[in-house]
């Protein structure tokens, strides 16, 4: 471990690359299908594979998901943008070469806000993002000399968000990545699944001194599929260059791969430069021109994005930063509870329900909020009765909501009327059961008024049990107040 102290003397400099598998139904330059999970090498063409004669074909609604992230991250749309040949071989490219985005990239620069746990805000500069197609898949089973190869994902189109060196530490590498996964969900171009590999993330990393001018040597670590995979890493790196520096060794320019087992790095191989992939236009695909009416087309599909969600949400509706985030975390939910703010306007009441009982049964269940049986309208009318003091909260949440999840077309006021949970509100009616409960304790009274205040909870208490929970707590609390006086 490296002390703090000789840390503190080092900036570490981070850029990130995330790889984004879009949702087309087939791939970038075939009709191949792009289903995940078939069967190996189910999912291949001559083309995929490259086959002398062969012609690939530019899918369209890969250019336009590439476009919607673009507009997204607020990049410049390149309006003649070509694709180029990579070349460099690799067991599971079956081409020997790949078919990317050199010289103009479809969006250019650009910018990806984020937000730290400490509420620190920063944006972070995006260098471009550019299409290209996907590799295939190596497999190494346990106790085999042999490389098994499938090319299903083979041509599977991507584009890669590429940052500028402008992230400093891995919480700010992670928080990205998250804005970046929240993205491209919510723009319905890629399921954000790290796990099977739709999003996928390398990242480049350098140490220089803090009173330095230039950026030091950089290793990139490839292909890591988790936030925390990518923060472990990023910190093993860290520690590491530091010490190769402060021992007066000179750091390799390399492509070094991660160990989620051990925490490590290894290295894979020294880091190619931009001539040894002999990039040239690729010459069996004609530039894509796209005009301002196929743009503007593009530009009218977005939704409403996270931030803009989370602003409105704060101004708009009045809520308490963590519940702005909270909401807008996930399109699904900021969906739900948009239309449950059309049926109510206790705003925090419905952004308190979302973030209790409906998270918990969600969570409890393993559910989305697509598969809830109950409607934003049915809330809405439990949280009216709640808001015209028919019935409690905790009535509400505790035996109301559970019924209205299994009660089919029952509505939430005749559930209160079947379980008898309709509150007593009429002050008439309360005012006998609040001064037995103060005939009964007498001596606590005694204490209250010579200054003990925090016996009214005590009392309180006893109001709702001879009531059987029924005793509306404001018109409760009133008459306590008012008798205690006297």
């Amino acid at each position: 471990m490296i002390s703090e102290e000789i840390k503190n003397k080092y900036q570490l400099v981070i850029g990130l690359e995330v790889h984004a598998q879009l949702q087309t139904q087939s791939k970038i330059f075939a009709a191949d299908s792009t289903k995940f999970g078939n069967e190996p090498n189910t999912q291949v063409s001559a083309i995929t594979l490259g086959h002398p004669g062969t012609l690939p074909k530019v899918n369209k609604k890969a250019i336009e998901f590439a476009i919607k992230m673009g507009l997204a991250c607020n990049c410049t749309i390149t309006r003649h943008t070509l694709f180029s040949r990579k070349n460099y071989f690799y067991p599971d490219l079956p081409k020997g070469y790949q078919i990317t985005q050199d010289k103009a990239p479809i969006c250019v620069g650009g910018q990806v806000p984020i937000q730290l746990a400490d509420g620190t805000k920063k944006s972070i500069q995006l260098n471009r993002i550019h299409l290209e197609e996907d590799a295939g898949k190596s497999i190494h089973l346990d106790n085999q000399t042999d490389t098994l190869v499938d090319f299903n994902r083979a041509g599977t189109p991507l584009i890669e968000i590429v940052t500028e060196p402008d992230l400093r530490s891995p919480e700010e590498a992670t928080a990205f990545l998250a804005e970046i996964k929240k993205l491209v969900k919510y723009l319905e171009i890629c399921d954000g699944n790290m796990e099977e590999g739709s999003l996928r993330c390398d990242a480049n990393i350098s140490v220089m001194p803090k009173q330095a001018k230039e950026y030091g040597k950089k290793v990139e670590v490839k292909n890591m599929n988790s936030f925390r995979n990518v923060a472990k890493a990023i910190e093993h790196e860290h520690e590491r260059i530091i010490a190769l520096l402060e021992e007066g060794k000179e750091i390799v320019s390399e492509t070094r791969t991660f160990d989620a087992d051990t925490g490590r790095t290894a290295p894979m191989r020294t880091k190619e430069d931009l001539n040894d992939y002999r990039y040239f236009p690729e010459p069996d695909l004609s530039p894509v021109v796209i005009s301002e009416e196929w743009l503007n087309s593009v530009r009218h599909t977005l939704p409403a994005l996270p931030r803009e969600l989370y602003a409105k949400f704060v101004t708009e509706y009045g809520l308490p930063d963590y519940d702005a985030a909270f909401l807008s975390e996930s399109k699904e939910i900021a969906t739900w509870f948009e239309e449950l703010c059309l049926k109510t306007n206790n705003y925090k009441a419905a952004s308190n329900w979302m973030m209790g009982p409906i998270k918990s049964y969600l969570n409890e269940q393993n559910l989305t909020i697509e598969e809830l049986p109950i409607t934003p309208e049915i809330l809405a009318e439990l949280i009216q009765l709640i808001d015209d003091g028919i019935v409690s909260f905790s009535s509400a949440s505790q035996a109301i909501f559970p019924e209205l999840l299994s009660a089919g077309d029952q509505s939430p006021v005749e559930i209160a009327e079947r379980l008898n949970l309709i509150q007593e509100s009429d002050e008439a009616s309360l005012r006998p059961v609040v001064q037995l409960v103060l005939d009964e304790n007498k001596s606590k009274v005694a204490e209250y008024r010579s200054g003990k205040k925090g016996l009214m909870g005590m009392f309180m208490g006893q109001v709702m049990k001879k009531s059987q929970g029924k005793a509306d707590p404001k018109v409760a609390t009133k008459l306590l107040t008012e008798l205690l006086k006297n």
